[in-house]
């Protein structure tokens, strides 16, 4: 499983955060590593400079299976970490749902 991490010019991502998310996500979705080729995530900035909200900082997940259409989840928050993270919880239940959905099909 591929996993790719970008950031918007306004998101100070370094080789440390990407790192930690990596490792992050590795964990949580090893389960699904054998349906998965890839994961990417992005990280923006959605009101500039203005930073006045609880929910600045948008992270969109997409998994990609081997046979069927990406999956994405998303979610905003004050904080790359809280972003990313209520997403990859998103994204792990609708990956549950999906795939026991497939698997209940096919018994």
């Amino acid at each position: 499983m591929d996993f790719q991490f970008n950031t918007g010019n306004k998101v100070d991502g370094d080789a440390r955060m990407e790192a930690h998310f990596e490792t992050r996500f590795r964990e949580r979705l090893e389960r699904f590593k054998p349906r998965l080729s890839r994961i990417e995530v992005h990280v923006r900035d959605t009101d500039g400079t203005r930073r006045e909200g609880p929910d600045g900082i948008e992270a969109v997940i997409e998994a990609r299976p081997y046979n069927g259409d990406p999956l994405t989840a998303s979610d905003r928050a004050a904080t790359p970490e809280e972003a990313v993270g209520s997403a990859l919880q998103k994204l792990v239940a609708r990956l549950d749902a999906t795939f026991g959905k497939a698997d209940r099909v096919r018994k």
